[in-house]
């Protein structure tokens, strides 16, 4: 689900979900989200240094896509997850039940793709 035009690709656009855009967190991520008024949501990832090293940082971005790919979310969102250093030892199980979970929490989940 994240690809091409489903991607915040600005930095322009990542400072205006965390201005303006409400947040909750777990062990594992934080989410930032805000409305975009567009018929689609878009998407995007934040991985600070913190988390590891190129390799991990790497991995956990890899395991992010996969995640965000299995779940379906409502239209006309942009969404931003950040992840904390915690999630650098974490299962694939793991960082899905983390995304689903804030997503739930958040209202903007619809349902799980197969």
């Amino acid at each position: 689900m994240i690809r091409g035009e489903s991607r915040l690709t600005k930095p322009a656009q990542y400072t205006l979900v965390y201005r303006e855009g409400r947040s909750l967190a777990n062990g594992y991520l934080i989410l930032r989200w805000r409305s975009n008024g567009l018929a689609l949501s878009r998407m995007g990832i934040s991985v600070s240094r913190r988390v590891g090293s190129a390799v991990i940082r790497n991995r956990v971005k890899r395991l992010l896509r996969e995640s965000l790919r299995q779940v379906q979310v409502e239209a006309g969102w942009d969404l931003v997850f950040i992840a904390r250093p915690s999630v650098a030892g974490a299962a694939y199980a793991q960082v899905g039940k983390s995304v689903a979970s804030l997503l739930s929490r958040a209202g903007i989940s619809v349902k799980k793709n197969d």
